[in-house]
């Protein structure tokens, strides 16, 4: 079995400050990409909303129309019952008979009347969903016609940047493979905590690069001697000295 080597903790730190700058180099391109990734994700979610509420008022239009239709049909049998009743009065035996067929013919023309008025409503109703329905067929045009602008322009810059992209992550691959896994843990927590991404700095004109709070001359010391991981007490970042920052190059 193979022995595992014991890194040295400036071996550990010179790996952390190399990692960080290649993750660096990653956060300047997604940089570069802006908020555009977020504004395409927001327009597609935007756009899916719209087309289902497109179909939506498709579904009510078409069921609105069937009922249109349904009514004028339940008109013409009234109709045709009222012509059949007419005919049946002209030959009517008794009174009865007579004011019974009446009757019917009145209930049949009620019911034309009714069929009518709701004919009239769904018309209505339909003139409303169909302007709706352009309504919302101009604004899914309006946010496709933009997102394939935004879509252009993040797939200009993917394009652009890609290259390079894969080389830094490959690097990153690289520079994680036999670091101390606590320590990479603890590195990507910081990372997280930071919109900058910035989880290893240097001691720069005596305070911590990340957040400018003063370090004290006895910690600088101990912090250039290499010979312990050490943090800033102010905002929990790992520290290490200028020199090793500046020493420590990634191409």
């Amino acid at each position: 079995m193979a022995a595992v080597k014991d890194y040295s903790v400036e071996e550990k730190l010179s790996s952390l400050v190399r990692l960080q700058k290649i993750d660096s180099k990653l956060d300047e391109i997604k940089v570069l990409q802006g908020e555009l990734p977020i504004e395409v994700k927001d327009l597609e979610d935007e756009i899916h909303g719209l087309t289902s509420r497109k179909n939506r008022i498709e579904e009510e239009i078409n069921g609105i129309t069937e009922f249109i239709e349904q009514k004028k049909n339940a008109i013409k049998e009234a109709e045709a019952l009222v012509k059949k009743y007419e005919k049946q009065s002209e030959s009517v035996k008794n009174n009865r008979e007579f004011e019974a067929i009446n009757k019917e013919i009145e209930m049949q023309q009620l019911e034309s009347k009714l069929a009518d008025k709701h004919i009239r409503d769904a018309n209505e109703e339909l003139a409303d969903k169909a302007r709706m329905l352009e309504q919302a067929k101009k604004q899914i045009g309006s946010k496709e016609s933009v997102l394939n602008h935004k879509k252009g322009e993040l797939e200009k810059i993917i394009a652009e940047t890609a290259k390079e992209e894969g080389h830094f992550n490959d690097l990153a691959v690289e520079a994680r493979k036999g670091m101390d896994d606590r320590l990479l843990y603890s590195y990507d927590r910081i990372r997280k905590s930071y919109r900058n991404g910035l989880a290893v700095v240097p001691v720069m004109r005596d305070a911590c690069g990340g957040c400018f709070n003063a370090i004290p001359p006895q910690k600088q010391s101990e912090i250039r001697q290499r010979k312990k991981v050490m943090v800033c007490e102010n905002c929990g970042r790992i520290l290490v000295d200028d020199e090793l920052n500046s020493v420590t190059e990634v191409k």
